[in-house]
Formats: structure tokens, C-alpha cells, sequence
């Protein structure tokens, strides 16, 4: 069963009918001559794009890389030389072509199909979100927030009794690299990290107060993850997993709803240099579910972005990722993915997932995290496979597959909305922020532990879960997934289903 196809991992829609909302994861050097021509002629009604264009990290941008892209007929936005990452507009159709062959230039690569600024798509629909009249009804046991008690999936990772023990510490901070976080949240800005927010969404930081918020009209998405992961236990509202530790916003998707390459490493890159301990990474990067390594601009996008989410990780960040929600296998020998590019016209085609990589969900060293229902199985969208899928974690399901006991009454997962609500919603994107939360108490109770380590212990203290074989999540006698490995390691689960009791007392 294979939800619908959504531009960006944090929405997956549950089918119709059922009682809940759409809901929202090196080129050989060579000298060109073209270093020594003239500048690109352009027609007049050529359209800009961007592109990044990887050299060798560690130092700043040649004068010799820099005039070509002037002759190119590009533009530098801006340089992330520790990486060697340097995001370029041009409106040159033959700009990469033509900066591959420049001596010191290891990839190149257009981020998008669509010209700057992207055509305006679909909306894709708002979470269910709670009346003022539901909030006001709320009612919980002493010690919890008042709508704790539909939130299931707390105990679900054993978080309700982590907070009995430890909230986290206010010293450990997870960014939400996503659409953007309301931070004047009543139950985000008890816990708001200001420093270590920022808008990506250029491909440059930009530090102007509030920058990192949604738009009115932009997803909320960003804002029910950081709810999800730190929601304040105040008295208000709900309870985030790690409800001691602090929260960032690094806004990286544009108006249109699109994380572009440019936006995704800047957001990495001001993570690993502000101190932040955890990323989320509820998204793909667009266009391209699949970023093949034997295409040239998708093999610049992905260099790009691994070289980002590395150097976050060498500078002491874990990095958790959304597996996705398409139902698909990550282990099987071939996808066909329907949605590529998807800033412009898709086309079908068929790719191998071990040579063409969802970024950064597939990425080496990055948590990638798979979703489970209210009856603690895989959800019906959630991607899986067999060593691609390290850990698994609440991210609902509809109801009518997976009810939740009571007082819970529906199968998506509580989270805060923008502008002091709180809603619903479901995805592999609301599993990620589980495992995020649990990583940060993790380094609360580890403090001096490396990414390497807290990653460890993520893997050894979940809850190992055998396959669930057969796989018929909507009881039609056809098999939807096919689970495999041990009860110890499998495609579903990956090492199980993450434990934030664990996490606090070991």
C-alpha cells in the first residue's frame, strides 16, 4: 500500500474516509578552456537557476574557480569553504556543463529544474487541528500536561516514565532543519534557542529576528516537530519527548514548500557552528527523491549535502532523518519513483536505492528513523528496508488501522501549530522528532559523548522488535510489505523501537 507521493517528507496523507486530516524525509580534475573565453552569452529570456559547484574544502574559493564562474555567466551567492561547497545563480542553460571541465571543480550541479523563483503548487492540506473548546476541556493526572493524555506515543517510547527521572538538559539543543518554528509557541519558548536559529532558505544565513519563523501561508510543519521533540512541561498544552533541552529553528524550505540543495547545506553548516547536538531532518531534498551518483547534477547535490551533514557530525551533531512515506522498500533492488523532478514535470523511472540516495535520509552516518502506529507497528506509509532502517518510533497511523487505547482518541501524533495551537499529524516526519528527543537525552544524561557514541547507545537501548510477518495493515489478504532480518536487526524496525527510559538511567 503506497501512500500518495508529497514533495517533501513531513506530509503523507491517510486515506480518505477515515476520521483524520492529510497529514503531515569524485570527478577528475581536468582545464577547460573556457576559463579563458569570454563570458557566456545568455539570450534575454533565459531563466535563472541555482546550482552549487564542490571543490576542494578547506580553503577559500580559488581566484582561478571564481573567474570562471564569472565567465560561466554565474553569480556566487555565497562560499562554505570548509566544505567546499560554493552556491552559484546563472542563467547559462550551459552553466554546469561548462564549470565541470574547470580545473579544481569536483562536481557541479543545477539544485533545481524550476527557474528562480519556483511556480507556485498545490497546497497540500493542514493538520486536524484541536478547537480552543478541546483545549479548554483537556483534562490530565496531576503531573502532566494537560493534553498529555493523547499523547500516546510518549509512553509508547517510554518517555512518560524518562520525565519521572530527567527532562533533559537546557545545555543540549536540537535543530529543526525544516519550514520554519514559531518560537512565541507557549510551549516553545520556555525552551527556544535563539542563537542557533537562522533562515537558510536562500542558501545564506540570515539572522534577522524572526527569520527562521513560517509564513502565514507556509507549512506549520516545522513548528508541530519542535513541539514534538521540546515542548515545555508547563502546564500547557502537551509534552515534548526531551522537555528540558532546547530547541532551534533553521528555516530551509521556501515558500512554495521546496528544500533546495542550497538551502539544506546551510542549514547543516550552521548547526555544526552554533553548538547544536541533534538535527531533525523531516524532509528529502528536492527536486530528485533519488539523487543518482551517475548523473552529474545529482551527483553535485549529493556531494553537497554529504559533505554538510559529515562536517555537522564532525563538529558534534547526531543527525535523525525521516525514512519517507511511500511505502518503499530502501533495500530492494529497484524503485520506481513517479515523482522526479518535482519542482517541474515528473517523469517515472526506475532507480537502484543503493546507487541513487534519498538525501539525507540515506546518507552515511545520518539515524534514519522509520515510523510506528498507536499498536506499535510499522505505519502503513512508512519506508523500511533491511540496513537502511536504523530505528523506529511513533509516527501514527490512521485510526481505523491502528486505534489507540483510551483517553487517546486519535492514531496521529499531538503536536503545536503556529500560532499557539496544537494539531495533528502523521508521517515518518513525526517519528524522526521521537528519535531526535531521545538522542538529546541521551547526551543529557552522556554530556562529553560523541555523535558516534550517543548513536550507539540510541541503537543498544531500543526495544528490539521482531518483523511483523505477515504484513497486512489494511486486512484486504494481500501482503503490503515484506519484513527482513532478525528480531534483533530487521528492515522494519531497524534495532528497535527507541527508548527514552534508557536513554535517562543508562
Amino acid at each position: 500500500m503506497t501512500a500518495p507521493h508529497a514533495r517533501y517528507r513531513r506530509a503523507v496523507a491517510i486515506p480518505a474516509g477515515m476520521a483524520v486530516a492529510t497529514a503531515l524525509a569524485f570527478l577528475p580534475n581536468t582545464t577547460a578552456a573556457a576559463a579563458d573565453e569570454a563570458p557566456a552569452a545568455v539570450s534575454a529570456d533565459a531563466t535563472p537557476l541555482s546550482y552549487v559547484v564542490n571543490v576542494k574544502p578547506g580553503h577559500g574559493t580559488s581566484a582561478y574557480v571564481k573567474k570562471a564562474v564569472g565567465k560561466a555567466g554565474g553569480t556566487i551567492v555565497t562560499s562554505y569553504d570548509q566544505i567546499g561547497v560554493i552556491v552559484v545563480h546563472s542563467s547559462n542553460p550551459d552553466f554546469a556543463k561548462t564549470i565541470r571541465k574547470v580545473r579544481g571543480v569536483q562536481s557541479a550541479g543545477a539544485t533545481r529544474t524550476a527557474p528562480l523563483p519556483t511556480a507556485v503548487t498545490a497546497d497540500l492540506g493542514t493538520p486536524k487541528a484541536l478547537s480552543a473548546a478541546e483545549v479548554a476541556r483537556a483534562e490530565a493526572p496531576a503531573g502532566q500536561d494537560p493534553l498529555e493524555p493523547q499523547q500516546w506515543d510518549l509512553p509508547a517510547i517510554k518517555a512518560d516514565k524518562a520525565h519521572e527521572k530527567s527532562l533533559g538538559s537546557s545545555k543540549v539543543t536540537v535543530a529543526v532543519i525544516d519550514t520554519g518554528v514559531d518560537d512565541t509557541h507557549p510551549d516553545i519558548a520556555p525552551n527556544f534557542d535563539r542563537g542557533a536559529s537562522v533562515n537558510c532558505v536562500s542558501g545564506k544565513p540570515d539572522t534577522a529576528d524572526g527569520a527562521w519563523r513560517p509564513g502565514a501561508s507556509e507549512s506549520p510543519h516545522g513548528t508541530h516537530v519542535a513541539g514534538e521533540i521540546a515542548a515545555a512541561k508547563n502546564g500547557v498544552g502537551m509534552t515534548g519527548v526531551a522537555p528540558g533541552v532546547k530547541v532551534s529553528g533553521i528555516k530551509v524550505s521556501n515558500p512554495d514548500g521546496f528544500f533546495y540543495t542550497e538551502a539544506v547545506v546551510c542549514g547543516f553548516v550552521w548547526a555544526a557552528e552554533h553548538g547544536v547536538d541533534v538535527t531533525n531532518n523531516s524532509y528529502y531534498t528536492d527536486p530528485w527523491y533519488f539523487n543518482c551518483k551517475n548523473d552529474p547534477d545529482q551527483k553535485a547535490l549529493l556531494d553537497a549535502v554529504t559533505r554538510a551533514s559529515r562536517y555537522a557530525e564532525k563538529k558534534g551533531a547526531v543527525n535523525v532523518a525521516a525514512a519517507g512515506n511511500e511505502n518503499y522498500d530502501l533495500a530492494a533492488d529497484e524503485i520506481t519513483d513517479p515523482s522526479s523532478p518535482n519542482d517541474t514535470t515528473p517523469g517515472e523511472r526506475v532507480v537502484d536505492p543503493s546507487e541513487c540516495l534519498d538525501i539525507p535520509t540515506q546518507l552515511p552516518g545520518v539515524v534514519t528513523v522509520a515510523s510506528t502506529g498507536a499498536k506499535g507497528i510499522k505505519s502503513s506509509f512508512s519506508n523500511y528496508g533491511l540496513g537502511v532502517a536504523d530505528i523506529a518510533a511513533p509516527g501514527g497511523d490512521s485510526t481505523a488501522y491502528q486505534k489507540p487505547e483510551p483517553p487517546a482518541t486519535s492514531g496521529l501524533i499531538l503536536g503545536t501549530l503556529p500560532g499557539g495551537k496544537w494539531g495533528y499529524m502523521a508521517g515518518t516526519s513525526m517519528a524522526s522528532p521521537h528519535v531526535a528527543g531521545v538522542a538529546a537525552l541521551i547526551k543529557s544524561t552522556h554530556p562529553y559523548a560523541s555523535p558516534a557514541l550517543v548513536k550507539a547507545l540510541l541503537y543498544a537501548q531500543a526495544d528490539a522488535k521482531a518483523c511483523t510477518d505477515p504484513y497486512d495493515i489494511n486486512a484486504d489478504g494481500k501482503i503490503d510489505a515484506v519484513c527482513e532480518g532478525s528480531k534483533n536487526r530487521n528492515g522494519f524496525y531497524g534495532w528497535g523501537i527507541a527508548d527514552a527510559l534508557d536513554a535517562v538511567t543508562k
